[in-house]
């Protein structure tokens, strides 16, 4: 037999953890592809929604997810994948022990299957304000320069593409707590640290200085180890530590 043959013959099983609406009980479906050199689980997906027939032959709904960019810049296609939260995209099969688990991230309600609602990490980067507050009305000219280094490091930060597997592997991220999660903390620290964006600086500590801020980070170093990008977190969150304390020793001081 040929070699293209053989690999004609080789198949990939996927286990896919559903849910009809957000109410509905979980359940799993195993689906059984054809083997294509460098598939990655975002085409697997989309090769089941084609074709929605189980491993058993049975006809079923499509797989519903989510993703848009395909390139790991979007971070729409986040789910847990053998056990780890990750992107779909950058999943290739070659690399996935099988059977290749597809799970949604646990750490945000499911809106249907793999579909998430994101809303408390953008919920959590809203009471941070992490934003430049120009809205383009009117001509301000060029902004100021940026010291080289610190624009350095500021990018690496900027990389983060609201994928939420860091607060999926946060232990402290979970139903019973309202932790902001690191992502929104290391937001503060990038528009803290921009020319304009220093000027709301106050309000973006205060807003860290709360119940449900730095305090809820238990140092599991969970979200750098994650993270797709490698964006340094736990550097950050050690730096708004560090900015806070400085922060509430002056408000000390003024009053």
């Amino acid at each position: 037999m040929s070699e293209q043959a053989v690999k004609s013959d080789k198949t990939v099983k996927f286990v896919v953890t559903r849910q009809d609406e957000p109410n509905a009980n979980p359940y799993t479906e195993e689906f059984e592809l054809a083997y294509r050199p460098g598939m990655n689980v975002i085409s697997a997906l989309m090769e089941i929604q084609r074709n929605p027939v189980d491993s058993h032959g049975k006809e079923t709904a499509p797989v519903c997810w989510e993703s848009n960019c395909l390139e790991e810049v979007c971070g729409a296609c986040s789910m847990v994948i053998n056990g780890k939260p990750r992107q779909a995209c950058a999943a290739l099969v070659d690399k996935l022990e099988q059977p290749i688990t597809i799970a949604p991230m646990s750490t945000f309600p499911v809106v249907r299957d793999l579909v998430i609602d994101r809303s408390r990490m953008f919920n959590a980067l809203k009471k941070v304000k992490a934003w430049i507050p120009i809205d383009g009305t009117y001509d301000l000219g060029p902004g100021p320069r940026m010291a080289e280094k610190k624009r350095q490091w500021a990018y690496e930060l900027s990389k983060c593409m609201t994928c939420g597997v860091c607060l999926e592997a946060c232990p402290n991220v979970n139903e019973k707590t309202t932790f902001i999660g690191p992502a929104a903390i290391s937001q503060v620290r990038l528009f803290n640290s921009h020319p304009t964006g220093e000027m709301n600086q106050e309000e973006r500590l205060d807003a860290l200085m709360t119940d449900d801020g730095l305090e809820g980070c238990g140092n599991s170093q969970n979200c750098v180890r994650s993270c797709p990008k490698g964006i340094p977190l736990t550097t950050s969150i050690a730096e708004m530590n560090k900015q806070t304390t400085k922060h509430m020793f002056k408000r000390w001081l003024t009053v």
